[in-house]
């Protein structure tokens, strides 16, 4: 925590970061206003994502109120303020539903906002965490910012260079965490670690059938600097939530932060 944070925003992200003072494991449960229910049983979910471990869950403000408040007695709320629908005709569109004193007057611990860089609705999503981050100084709030390349102007998602770019922005614009997509190597992460003054958490992205292969990124983007995971359909999709959330959790934490001189050596252009 740097000296320069206040001192009720060092608190609410001390309660972030209870189980570990550099990692975080956060499982998003917000898919269910882009794509439709993800479960029957949220209560029971979230349960099973806490007793796994995890430092957070991410919910919409409605979802909130399906949950037993015992639950946060362990781990973190984060409310979303971002939504869009996958049947809109551009899902890539999104756009606030919820302000920062709502989030407050819910209990959140923090916020969390959605924008698609290259998008058609870049200019409004880039604007609207820009009012956010004002916001959340306003009311001394952390602010996870969710930025994903994606748009027709976005060829490869997981260029290193358009990923470096998605971790500055939210840098630039007054996050504290920012959540994107990994780019597939740990030489590319460890540049773009290294260029982000705040900690990035790699996206899970959609399910996967091996769970090894989601530990190896997981592993992987680590070694690059990652500060940790924010990880919805990979756990809350698993046979076993709470088994799948233990998983990545044991390994966030057990892994020991990369040196920055070995970052420093690599570079954006690196194989």
């Amino acid at each position: 925590m740097t000296s320069h944070i206040s001192f009720a925003r060092q608190l609410r992200l001390r309660r972030l970061y209870r189980h570990h003072d550099q990692r975080l494991v956060i499982v998003p449960l917000d898919h269910s206003v882009s794509d439709g229910p993800i479960t029957d049983r949220l209560d029971t979910l979230v349960g099973q994502l806490v007793a796994g471990g995890v430092d957070g869950v991410i919910l919409h403000k409605g979802s909130v109120r399906h949950v037993s408040p015992e639950r946060f007695a362990h781990t973190a709320l984060i409310v979303h303020l971002s939504a869009s629908t996958a049947r809109a005709p551009d899902p890539n569109a999104k756009y606030l539903v919820t302000s920062v004193e709502e989030a407050l007057r819910l209990g959140a611990d923090g916020v969390s906002v959605h924008v698609n860089l290259g998008s058609r609705e870049e200019a409004r999503q880039i604007a609207d965490l820009g009012a956010v981050a004002e916001a959340c100084d306003r009311w001394n709030l952390p602010l996870l910012a969710m930025i994903y390349p994606r748009g027709a102007s976005i060829p490869d998602p997981r260029a290193p260079e358009v990923v470096a770019h998605a971790a500055s922005l939210a840098a630039d614009l007054g996050a504290d965490i920012v959540k994107t997509v990994y780019p597939g190597s740990i030489a590319a992460m460890a540049e773009i670690t290294n260029a982000c003054p705040i900690p990035l958490l790699i996206a899970g992205g959609p399910r996967r059938d091996h769970a090894d292969a989601v530990l190896t990124d997981i592993r992987d983007a680590l070694r690059g600097g990652a500060a940790g995971v924010a990880m919805g359909r990979n756990v809350f999709q698993a046979e076993d939530p709470t088994a799948a959330a233990r998983a990545v959790v044991d390994l966030v934490h057990a892994t020991p932060q990369p040196t920055r001189p070995e970052v420093r050596e690599l570079s954006l252009n690196a194989s």
